[in-house]
Order: C-alpha cells, then sequence, then structure tokens
C-alpha cells in the first residue's frame, strides 16, 4: 500500500514552482503525489516527472472534463472532442510517468440535463470509453472513473451503477477508483460499496466528510481501512481535499469556507490518520 497527497489543495498546475512544498511532502513521508492535468504540453509533464524523480516522489494523475463542449455522452462533436481531450490527458499522464489516471472523466462536471441518466447516453458512453481506453492501452494507463455525489454530475452517483457500467465497457484499461467523500453521500453501506466493487477499483480516495483533514470528521475510518486491507488491495490511499485558493476548482466542489487552519495540518496530519489506521487494521 502506498500513500499519496491530490495536488488540488494548492493548485491544478503543479510546476517546478511548487518544488519547496513537494520536498516537503516528501518528507512528511508519502510515497508520492497526485498530479493534476488540465493544462500545459506532454513536454512539461516529462520535466515535472524528471523533478518528482529526483524528489523521490512517485505519482499518479487526476482529470476531469468542466466544458460541456467536452462531452463523452453528448453529440457527435463533443463527444469527439472530449475523446480528443482525454488523449492528450492521457499522453500528458505518460509522460510524467503516471500509470493511472482518476477523476470523473465519464461527463461533464457540473453539468446537468436535468434529468437522470438515459440509455442512450449510457450507450455513448460505453463507445467513448472504448475508444479512450484503446489510446491508455497504447501509453500504458490506466483509468479510474469516479462515481461522484448527485451534486456534482448525474450520470455514476454510486459505484453499482459505475461498475455495471465498466462491465458492459468491459476495457482492461478503463476501471474504478473509490472516494470516501462520495460515498459517505451516495451509498447506503458505503462500506459493503468497495467490497461490492473491488473487481474494478484500482484507485482509493481517502476523504474526509467535509474534505477537510481526513480524521477529524464522520467517516467510518476503522471500518474502512479494514475493510480495505482485508480485500488484499494494495495500491494507492490517496487524500483528496479541498480549499478555497482555486476560485473555478472551489465552485465546482461548492467550497465555500476553510476546513482546516492550514493546508499544513491537512498532509501532516492525514499522513499520520492513515500510516497508523493501517497498522491498526492489520493488527485485529
Amino acid at each position: 500500500m502506498k500513500i499519496g497527497f491530490c495536488m488540488f489543495l494548492w493548485t491544478s498546475h503543479v510546476t517546478g514552482k511548487h518544488e519547496k512544498l513537494l520536498r516537503d511532502i516528501k518528507a512528511t513521508g508519502y510515497d508520492g503525489v497526485e498530479i493534476p492535468i488540465f493544462e500545459g504540453t506532454p513536454d512539461d509533464y516529462k520535466r515535472l516527472g524528471d523533478l518528482l524523480d529526483r524528489i523521490g516522489l512517485e505519482r499518479t494523475s487526476v482529470t476531469a472534463m468542466g466544458d460541456p463542449a467536452l462531452n463523452l455522452i453528448g453529440d457527435a462533436a463533443a463527444r469527439k472532442a472530449g475523446i480528443k481531450y482525454m488523449k492528450w490527458a492521457i499522453d500528458c499522464a505518460n509522460a510524467l510517468g503516471a500509470d493511472k489516471m482518476s477523476g470523473p472523466m465519464h461527463s461533464t462536471l457540473g453539468h446537468f440535463s436535468g434529468v437522470g441518466p438515459t440509455a442512450a447516453e449510457k450507450k455513448r458512453s460505453v463507445s467513448s470509453q472504448r475508444a479512450i481506453g484503446d489510446h491508455a492501452a497504447m501509453k500504458n494507463v490506466i483509468i479510474g472513473l469516479e462515481a461522484l455525489n448527485r451534486f456534482e454530475c448525474y450520470l455514476f452517483n454510486t459505484m453499482d451503477d459505475l461498475c455495471a457500467h465498466l462491465d458492459e465497457v468491459d476495457h482492461p484499461n478503463i476501471k474504478a477508483m473509490y472516494d470516501t467523500f462520495h460515498c459517505n453521500i451516495e451509498e447506503q453501506d458505503p462500506i459493503g460499496a468497495f467490497t461490492k466493487s473491488l473487481r474494478h477499483i484500482v484507485h482509493v480516495h481517502i476523504s474526509e466528510n467535509d474534505r477537510g483533514v481526513p480524521g477529524r470528521g464522520n467517516i467510518p475510518w476503522k471500518k474502512t481501512f479494514s475493510v480495505i486491507r482485508d480485500s488484499g488491495y494494495d495500491g494507492w490511499l490517496t487524500i483528496e481535499a479541498f480549499g478555497r485558493g482555486l476560485k473555478d476548482l472551489a465552485a465546482a466542489t461548492k467550497v465555500w469556507r476553510d476546513f482546516a487552519e492550514s493546508p499544513e495540518a491537512v498532509y501532516k496530519e492525514g499522513f499520520v490518520h492513515i500510516r497508523d489506521g493501517w497498522k491498526r487494521a492489520g493488527k485485529r
């Protein structure tokens, strides 16, 4: 098991300017960081990957589509643009040295039709994801699609719905991620949802119920760590937390207040929370 931290707490575009912060994350004990991919070129991410290598941090990646013109379940033009975006993001992840990319890469974040997903939208999604999966396979990147709460998307809100769709997509490079924040909103049994979805899960986000410091809120962490460890999962446990520093991201995630006294509290206390919680889960 590896412990990671998503850079969304500070930025949606990590560069060499963040070297001091990255070194402190490494010194805290993290195995790696999760790098947002929203702008730049593969060459930019190759340089960032070289920096992470020098620091000694492994990496995963994350992206999303917030523009309705990039919609993998929309009309033909929107699907074509969305697939083109995803191929670019996969190329960047490959250049970065990240073999996993997670996020709600199935539909446009924060864009709603006013009703639930239709059979036609899901059919278009299958076609889009297979095309994306073929490109991801060529670049050795595994996609972990994320089920979001109903206030951020409408296509997939539960792990059951997401995994049933992945069964239909049936592509080895299109899988699922499990996010504790979203599951503790939408799932009647968040712990059971992990177990039922294990066949597809390739990545895990550790996120508190308020998206602040993991361990300070009301998510049942003892049971969560136990079921993940007992399952044999041996991938990343990556903290995802948010603040108000990025206006567009704060608006998309509905962050209107500070959830911690400082970013340092989130990543330093969060690391101890995962490290100790995982150890305790193994001593039962």
